[in-house]
């Protein structure tokens, strides 16, 4: 987030000097001159960003007067003359890309800090966002996303440790090119972050899957995830986190004529390692589960491995990549409709060169391809390619806001033992993306 300026300088002074008589006399300068230090020592930067993380507060965060206003959002016409408006291969996000391959959708933060005559330091967060779209079978409308309550530096022994309850984004690491959150436990309830171990540190929460009937409701539908995360650990070639999660869920969860999910279970292990300054591994395993162990899939489980970064070949040119594979397996992971077991390999890769023109205009090239390889001999692969033109705040690739003018051609193949089919995918575009 670009720093949030809670009381503009500009408008101090305009103020001051309005008041200013044309005759103002030296003392009355040198008064406007005080004045305008003392304004400007109160300036607050707080960089409250809303990355689509869960935001901690910290010991060091400067407690504002007025309230926080973040939040990330795309909107834009996406014009498609093919046979499918986007192109997607895969259960990992957009696995050939997400440039000029996404839907709509913008969330709304306001959050405000306090600070307890003690030392201690408190914020209240409200969300609201907008993430529906026809193709995941929605009508749209807005949602409570966010309301939750947190605090740090109420213990002396543990200053930067935070506790939290209430509904918030949770435990979701998420890759940049594919859009993937690779573990998602969004909900309510209640934990900590920040319990310092020495060489590392620890989180750790319960939560309960949000309630919904066409929109989210208050209360939780009876399924259940205990979350945990060992991180900032130093592993010598770059920072390693490791993550560790159970679900399970109460009678509340079962639905009639369905198997009980109360009798389910499912765990995750992940974790990521740096591998020098811009290159991450990722690895995931998960049993009776992939990205949630909300899911409580049952005899399904899943492998995912992959490897990201960028290369600067010059300060202007630099080249993101990621490259991906992920085995899903299990006697429960079938088609709801025929039964056909769908054990398969996933395989995908992109690439995005970005060239910066200046600390305006920027053009990007991102090419990808995936594979799905189904054990029954089934297969479905696709290839994508975006050209994007694009006008942003800032002279870096991640620099917002950012108005996107692009065109997206791909084509997606999937063959079983009878039949061929081919979709392809012709698409222009205008958009803004920005977080802040």
């Amino acid at each position: 987030m670009k720093n949030f300026k809670l009381l503009p300088i500009t408008v101090a002074v305009a103020a001051s000097v309005a008041s200013l008589s044309s005759f103002a006399a030296d003392a009355d300068i040198e008064a406007l001159e005080k004045r305008i230090q003392e304004l400007e020592s109160r300036v607050v930067d707080i960089d409250y960003t809303d990355d689509q993380q869960p935001a901690v507060l910290t010991p060091d965060t400067p407690v504002t007067d007025g309230i926080i206003f973040s939040g990330y959002a795309r909107y834009g016409a996406h014009s498609s003359s093919g046979d499918n408006r986007y192109v997607e291969v895969g259960s990992s996000g957009r696995s050939l890309g997400r440039l000029g391959n996404e839907s709509n959708g913008g969330e709304v933060q306001l959050a405000k800090i306090f600070q307890a005559d003690s030392g201690a330091k408190w914020d209240l967060v409200f969300m609201v966002d907008d993430w529906s779209n026809d193709a995941w079978g929605s009508s749209g409308g807005i949602n409570l996303k966010k309301m939750y309550a947190g605090v740090t530096n109420i213990f002396e022994s543990q200053p930067e440790l935070y506790m939290w309850g209430g509904r918030d984004f949770h435990q979701r690491p998420q890759q940049g090119l594919n859009d993937y959150f690779w573990m998602t436990h969004d909900g309510q309830g209640g934990g900590f972050n920040n319990l310092n171990l020495g060489a590392a540190k620890f989180d750790m929460a319960i939560v309960g899957q949000v309630d919904s009937e066409d929109g989210a409701l208050g209360n939780d539908n009876g399924r259940y995830a205990v979350t945990s995360k060992l991180h900032s650990i130093n592993a010598g070639i770059g920072n390693l986190d490791i993550y560790a999660n159970y679900g399970f869920a109460s009678d509340e969860a079962n639905e009639v004529g369905e198997a009980k999910v109360s009798d389910e279970n499912a765990w995750q292990l992940g974790a990521t390692l740096g591998l020098g300054d811009s290159n991450k591994l990722v690895v995931k395993y998960a049993d009776g589960a992939d990205d949630s162990v909300f899911d409580l899939a049952g005899d399904k489980s899943v492998f995912y491995a992959s490897v990201e970064g960028n290369y600067a070949v010059s300060n202007q040119f630099i080249i993101d990549y990621l490259v991906s594979y992920k085995d899903i397996s299990g006697d429960d992971y079938k088609d709801a409709n025929t039964g056909r077991n769908l054990d398969k390999n996933e395989y995908a890769g992109i690439v995005r060169p970005q060239y910066q023109w200046d600390d305006v205009h920027s053009t990007w090239l991102e090419a990808g391809y995936a594979m799905e390889d189904f054990d029954d001999g089934g297969e479905k692969n696709g290839w994508k390619v975006t050209l994007s033109q694009n006008v942003s705040l800032g002279g870096m690739p991640g620099s917002r806001p950012m108005l996107r003018f692009y065109t997206t051609i791909g084509d997606v193949e999937t063959k079983n033992m009878t039949e061929r089919k081919t979709a392809d995918t012709l698409a222009f575009g205008a958009m803004f993306e920005a977080w802040w």
